[in-house]
């Protein structure tokens, strides 16, 4: 079975899916597993800890999107970005203990301080939006 299968089902809910920072967390998800998966024994622990940081930042991102309003949306950022520093505390601990090397670093850095700068910008233009009257919380009323 292919996985880059495009299936094209399109509702607001799903909207997210358009965002940069939604796809390069989604990047950084899989970059991380590919790295860690060759991990000892007995760091599976803390390398699933890390996964799920990586992971954990798409998905806030899109439960807040799928929120009924945008001040949830916007807590929701707030909690990726949580997530965000939680991971990149993770692969330093990695990096420092020589259980990653210095290029695997490299590599998990840039795309998340690539993604951590998008979460930045797009919780500075949802705030913005919460000034704007043109905001409609209630897509799904």
């Amino acid at each position: 079975m292919e996985r880059n299968i495009k299936i094209e089902r399109k509702n607001v809910n799903r909207g997210f899916k358009k965002l940069s920072v939604w796809n390069n967390a989604i990047d950084l998800y899989i970059l991380t597993c590919q790295i860690l998966a060759g991990a000892p024994f007995e760091l599976k622990r803390t390398v699933a800890n890390c996964i799920d940081c990586a992971q954990s930042i798409s998905r806030n991102i899109a439960e807040g999107y799928s929120r009924k309003g945008i001040k949830e949306y916007l807590r929701f950022l707030y909690i990726a970005l949580g997530s965000s520093g939680e991971y990149h505390s993770c692969i330093i601990c990695f990096y420092r203990a020589d259980q990653i090397s210095k290029e695997q670093f490299e590599k998990l850095d840039k795309l998340h301080y690539q993604i951590e700068n998008e979460l930045i910008q797009l919780i500075k233009l949802v705030k913005n939006r919460i000034k704007d009257t043109s905001w409609n919380d209630g897509l799904l009323d």
